[in-house]
Order: structure tokens, then C-alpha cells, then sequence
């Protein structure tokens, strides 16, 4: 009769009894994992995009940025985002030319709406955001606005800084002006004079 080793039986007994536990641990595991509590609310607060005003003439607009944080204010990984533009109005599309954009949060609780194409719509309007993860949904909008913005103000002249100048320069203008009144219209501001008028001696007797 042929002999086999002594732990020719114990082996393969060996490895099914470590799949078995392999498997214990890894349905464990999983099933730990998707039975974490979901958050009791969630909360979006705005990075960026907030309040921006977008080149209607470039088509060209500020991306938004949201974070998605739980109630301890924790980001939110897996978080499924929503960004939506209005149907008609300011507004624009998204790179798929539709109005509707899903981005699910990275690992910072962060998403990025992309590849936003504003129309040539003048106006504000609002771009509205929902949040959902594990049945808990949270919403929020953001405000931005669609112009044509001109030269000075694409070079980085904003209009308050234009308005200061032109004051200043009434003013320098009007100080000139009352100048030249004072020097009796000829153009040439009047400069006071000033005179010396000598006193008459007198002569005295011997003191």
C-alpha cells in the first residue's frame, strides 16, 4: 500500500479552516462598515463661488467649491452633490451643455462644480446645491451674478476705485479754478503785498 506523509491530511484541512476565518473576518468587517451610524444632519458650507461675477463677454465663471461636514463638523466622504442651475434666466450650462451636475465629496467632504459656461444673460441668480449621504440630505444656494464686464474693469479697475479718482480730481479742478478767481480773472493767482511805511523823526530839547 502506498505511504503518505503524516500531514498530508492536515494541510489542505489547514487552508480551508483559514478561508473560512479569512472570510469571518472580512464579512465582519464589511458589515461594521455599513452599519455606521449615518450623520443625524448634514451641513454644506461654501469654499468658493459665493457672491463671484462672471464675464458674460468670455463666457468664463468661477468655480464653486462646497464642503460637506456632519454635525460635528467633519467632512463627509461619499457625500453625493447636486449642482443646479436655473432653467431660464442669468445662468448657463455645464460642460455636458445640461443644468444639472453630480459630484460625489473626495475624502475632504470637498466637491467641485466644473466646467460652468455662463450664458449671455445679465443678472443674478442663484445656483442651488443639495448634499445626500445615507438618507440625510442638506441643501444650500449659492449667489452669483452674469455681466459684461468692460476693459478698465477686466484690467483690475473696479468701478469704486474709478469713482474715488474722478472726486479727486473734481476736487483738485475746483481748487485751481477758485485760485484763479482770486487773482482778479487774469489767470494768475493774486499773492498779498506787503507795505513799509517809514515814521516822521522828531527832535526834542536836551533831557
Amino acid at each position: 500500500m502506498p505511504r503518505y506523509p503524516k500531514d498530508a491530511g492536515v494541510r489542505p484541512s489547514l487552508s480551508l479552516f483559514l478561508c473560512f476565518v479569512l472570510g469571518l473576518l472580512q464579512t465582519g468587517i464589511l458589515g461594521a462598515a455599513q452599519q455606521a451610524p449615518a450623520p443625524a444632519k448634514l451641513n454644506i458650507v461654501i469654499v468658493e463661488g459665493d457672491g463671484a461675477i462672471n464675464n458674460v463677454r468670455q463666457r468664463t465663471a468661477r468655480e464653486i467649491i462646497v464642503q460637506v461636514e456632519d454635525e460635528n463638523r467633519r467632512p463627509v466622504a461619499g457625500a453625493a452633490v447636486l449642482f443646479m442651475l436655473p432653467d431660464s434666466g442669468p445662468g448657463g450650462v455645464f460642460a455636458d451643455g445640461g443644468r444639472v451636475l453630480q459630484v460625489t465629496t473626495g475624502s475632504d467632504g470637498r466637491a467641485v462644480a466644473k466646467g460652468l459656461r455662463v450664458n449671455d444673460a445679465s443678472g443674478k441668480f442663484k445656483v442651488e446645491v443639495q448634499a445626500t449621504y445615507q438618507g440625510v440630505t442638506a441643501t444650500i444656494s449659492v449667489a452669483q451674478t452674469n455681466a459684461v464686464i468692460t476693459a478698465a474693469a477686466a484690467g483690475g479697475i473696479s468701478g469704486k476705485v474709478i469713482a474715488i479718482l474722478a472726486i479727486a480730481g473734481a476736487a483738485a479742478a475746483g481748487g485751481v479754478i477758485a485760485a484763479t478767481r482770486s487773482g482778479g480773472g487774469n489767470g494768475t493767482p493774486s499773492t498779498p503785498s506787503t507795505t513799509i511805511s517809514a515814521g516822521s523823526p522828531s527832535v526834542g530839547g536836551p533831557q
